[in-house]
């Protein structure tokens, strides 16, 4: 932990436990300013995770619930990247278009290096990689996990 940049570290308190990100502006920059600026104005605060597939990922970031909603804020231009799809790796959800990404995205339970260079990976968990695999699986998940709280860990008081 001693070596993540606060300012581009997303510290998820999940009702599993903590999950905590390494965000990587180097790869996505439109992708992580969006998040950091939708995590500090309490978005992402109270959000379930709704789609959940074992043994592929868990998606949140959904204001409504239910894979259908965003932020008020306008999509963002695809930075789709060479990182690979793998354990642990943050990624956003779109539509069709490529450039639909909104307030979505999912963490990786394992490799799905089929959706490498098509969708804009953004992270990758450093710490609580176990919590992930505990959120409840389904599809929608009926009584789902949530995000209890998104903060960047430059924001979180020592």
């Amino acid at each position: 932990m001693a070596d993540l940049d606060p300012e581009n570290t997303l510290v998820i308190e999940t009702t599993k436990g903590r999950v905590v990100i390494a965000m990587r502006p180097d790869l996505a920059p439109g992708h992580v300013a969006h998040i950091k600026k939708l995590a500090r104005e309490g978005f992402y605060d109270g959000i379930v995770f709704h789609r959940v597939i074992e043994g592929f990922m868990a998606q949140t970031g959904c204001p409504k619930g239910t894979g259908t909603g965003g932020s008020s804020y306008p999509d963002l231009k695809a930075e789709f990247n060479a990182e690979p799809h793998v354990r642990g790796t943050a990624s956003m959800a779109r539509a069709q278009n490529p450039n639909s990404a909104n307030s979505q995205f999912f963490i990786c339970f394992d490799d799905a290096r089929f959706l490498d260079r098509q969708y804009t990976v953004w992270g990758k968990v450093v710490e609580g990689m176990d919590n992930v695999d505990k959120i409840k699986r389904g599809e929608p998940v009926r009584d789902p996990d949530k995000m209890l709280s998104v903060k960047v860990m430059a924001d979180i008081a020592a």
